[in-house]
């Protein structure tokens, strides 16, 4: 199939990539693309988030960039404000936001702990909170709101052998948001959905020092190993695998799906715990 998105508007934050290849928010962006959407790049790193926008034009599609911190609710609303200039409306609102910090509760400091609430949680819930009267707005004028989709992560529902605290109570504190806001919208045509990604092979997972040391003492190759051993079906996924998901559920193909954690992760959670 074809066009599943044509005609609607995505916001993607996190549209960028921390170094060279696919990460999930990258991916994502230019799948939503192909499909026939008219994508907002948003990263915090705008050359990160123009580089996307490069590939999408290439491809014949339309998408712009844009530079935000999602922890500052004023560079959102200016996001949303910009994206509603130049087309009108929000359709999808994807939120592909997040930092890995190892370290349990003893050995986590206490910036360390509200540094990483701020960016994997607080950012999500204030671009909800910009994007949700949009979408409303939308429902009442058309009969035609929106999808939000959140970028969790399979540590919120199970201990995967790294102990990363913040990020574990992070994602699932964004499941909980995810399901209740489902729960409140579902009847004013916004649905809500997580996807929770399994080990993927991504430039996050690359550039992050502490899970190459907690894997294999900070060897890179021998951690990717290491994590293709841990899935069952033999492989580590990595961001299409995230951005076909993404797809999914933000097209009419899903329309009678909201409030779920939608596990990718080669079943990994099956033998986890």
């Amino acid at each position: 199939m074809a066009d599943r998105l044509k005609d609607k508007v995505a916001l993607v934050i996190g549209a960028g990539s921390i170094g060279p290849g696919w990460g999930n928010g990258k991916a994502t962006a230019v799948a939503f693309a192909r499909e026939g959407a008219r994508v907002a790049c948003a990263d915090i790193a705008l050359a990160a988030a123009e580089e996307t926008t490069r590939l999408i034009a290439e491809e014949g599609g339309e998408a712009f960039a844009f530079a935000c911190d999602w922890t500052k609710a004023d560079r959102l609303d200016a996001l949303v404000a910009e994206t509603l200039r130049r087309w009108g409306r929000v359709d999808i609102l994807d939120n592909n936001v997040g930092i890995a910090e190892t370290g349990g509760v003893v050995e986590t400091e206490e910036a360390d702990w509200d540094r990483v609430f701020a960016v994997n949680l607080k950012g999500a819930y204030l671009a909800m909170r910009a994007v949700i009267p949009v979408m409303l707005s939308q429902f009442e004028r058309e009969k035609r709101g929106g999808v939000i989709l959140n970028i969790s992560s399979i540590a919120s529902i199970r201990y995967t052998g790294v102990p990363y605290v913040t990020y574990a109570a992070t994602k699932a504190a964004m499941n909980q948001m995810t399901k209740v806001t489902a729960a409140e919208y579902a009847g004013r045509g916004i649905r809500v959905n997580a996807i929770l990604p399994g080990l993927l092979k991504t430039p996050m997972v690359e550039h992050s020092a502490g899970l190459a040391k907690a894997y294999a003492g900070g060897d890179i190759e021998a951690m990717w190993r290491a994590r293709d051993r841990q899935v069952p079906m033999g492989f580590m996924g990595d961001a299409w695998d995230v951005a076909h998901a993404a797809v999914f559920l933000a097209s009419d193909e899903a329309r009678y799906v909201t409030g779920v954690e939608l596990l990718v992760d080669g079943g990994i959670t099956l033998k986890l715990g």
